[in-house]
């Protein structure tokens, strides 16, 4: 575990000392190293923890995240060159500084056996997120976002750390090996009923359920291209992992806690997926069909069945991949176009033809085709849910059916269609650009060939 967390602490330093000329060389290389050494965490074993340490333990659930979160600093490092060219080279490493200092913070809470441990890690992902959406996004409205996204994850978050105290109190060890051994604390009682609800709701905000994610496309278009591929491919997974984990310790959920979230999450999926079909705004679009993708996992993770798990970790990882990328692809027409409405970046597939060969790619892995593991993981969530009840079919039929239909009018909208009189020329794609859409894209298609790798259940 050290072997990762010290070269990311030395990024810091190395982002503040490297000579001006090798700033992005050294810290992109010197990332992509630290994420092809963490590779070796995907390898299943028999044993429950590896690598057990009194604080950090890796799990079948927390590998594959662990491994997206390290993959991931070079990728939002190559992503976000390009708009940060014209700024002083002291901002630049400032700007570099605060990326660096996320990956420690996410790979404790993926990471962390002890409970409280795991809730300053959780919160403490909350601080450079802010100064990236707050700091350098692009609009005036970066601030509000940025209130609402502090403001939806704190208050949220205070009942979880009374919930974690009353444990504590009760049972005298936060230790998740040792939660293990108790009895579930959480019995039918009203008491105990709101405190399963504040321990969830905190997981729920930061996954986003709908109907708490109001803060979630806010704090997409607002954000720079780094802050949006951090905030969908792995502060979303923060949620989900922390449902995974929690609701197992405190024994069985009682079924009125259930319900509720559940239907929010399937209606959910339903709702967003629909929304995304009027969207104007490409990236507030790509925000709105994560918090659909997002709602089949939540709805999975309360289920706690293997099956449902499985499902919701694949989900979780093809996912994360999947919004980076296309966040990206938004990103790469922004910078051309210096526009977000669909309207106005018609046409970009006779000017800029691989990159739509690139947008092809991106929409059919979000789309769930056959040889993806988002096609893996939706079915094997649907399957679950179907054992369950066989009513949710409909749901989860109608929101596959939206899924694919919103996102074949996203390449619709940006591919085809007459060029608007306002594009002349625009910039030839760069190989920086189609290195990251590789990066991005090759994980996606060699994981369905050992999908048990990401599965999260022991082989």
């Amino acid at each position: 575990m050290l072997k990762i967390l010290l070269p990311t602490a030395m990024l810091l330093p190395m982002a503040l000392l490297s000579p001006q000329k090798l700033l992005w060389t050294n810290t992109t290389s010197h990332s992509l190293l630290i994420a092809t050494i963490s590779l070796h965490w995907l390898l299943p074993t028999y044993f429950p923890h590896k690598n057990l340490t009194q604080w950090m333990s890796i799990d079948q659930i927390s590998s594959p995240l662990l491994v997206l979160s390290c993959w991931l600093l070079p990728l939002m490092l190559l992503a976000s060159q390009n708009h940060l060219q014209h700024e002083p080279p002291i901002r630049k490493r400032i700007f570099i500084t605060t990326l660096t200092t996320v990956q420690p913070l996410l790979l404790l809470a993926f990471s962390a056996t002890e409970l409280m441990l795991f809730y300053i890690a959780f919160e403490a992902t909350l601080i450079p997120t802010l100064i990236l959406i707050t700091r350098w996004g692009s609009q005036p409205e970066r601030l509000s976002a940025g209130i609402y996204l502090l403001f939806y994850t704190l208050i949220s978050s205070l009942p979880l750390l009374v919930t974690i105290l009353y444990l504590h109190t009760h049972t005298g060890t936060l230790h998740l090996t040792m939660l293990k051994l108790f009895h579930p604390t959480l019995t039918n009682s009203w008491t105990d009923l709101l405190l399963g609800l504040a321990l969830l709701m905190a997981f729920m905000v930061k996954a986003p359920l709908y109907g708490l994610h109001l803060w979630l496309p806010k704090a997409h278009v607002e954000a720079p291209i780094a802050g949006s591929m951090l905030l969908a491919a792995l502060l979303l997974k923060l949620g989900g992992y922390g449902i995974m984990r929690l609701t197992l310790l405190i024994g069985p959920l009682p079924s009125h806690l259930h319900y509720p979230f559940l239907t929010l999450a399937l209606w959910g999926a339903l709702m967003t997926s629909s929304i995304c079909l009027r969207q104007t705004d490409l990236k507030s679009l790509i925000a709105y069909s994560s918090v659909s993708h997002m709602g089949l996992v939540i709805a999975a993770s309360i289920l706690q069945t293997h099956w449902s798990f499985s499902g919701a970790m694949i989900l979780m990882i093809s996912h994360g991949l999947t919004s980076s990328m296309l966040f990206c692809l938004a990103n790469t027409t922004y910078e051309r176009t210096h526009s977000r409405i669909l309207f106005l970046t018609r046409g970009l597939q006779p000017l800029l033809p691989l990159m739509a060969t690139w947008w092809l790619l991106a929409n059919l892995t979000n789309m769930a085709l056959p040889p993806t593991t988002n096609l893996m993981a939706e079915l094997t969530i649907m399957i679950a849910l179907f054992n369950w009840s066989a009513l949710t079919i409909i749901l989860t039929g109608t929101a596959t059916l939206l899924t694919a239909s919103y996102t074949l009018f996203m390449l619709l909208m940006t591919q085809r269609g007459t060029l608007p009189t306002h594009i002349t020329s625009l910039q030839n794609s760069s190989t920086r650009e189609h290195l990251l859409m590789t990066l991005h894209i090759t994980p996606l298609l060699l994981l369905i060939l050992k999908p048990e790798m990401i599965s999260g259940m022991p082989l």
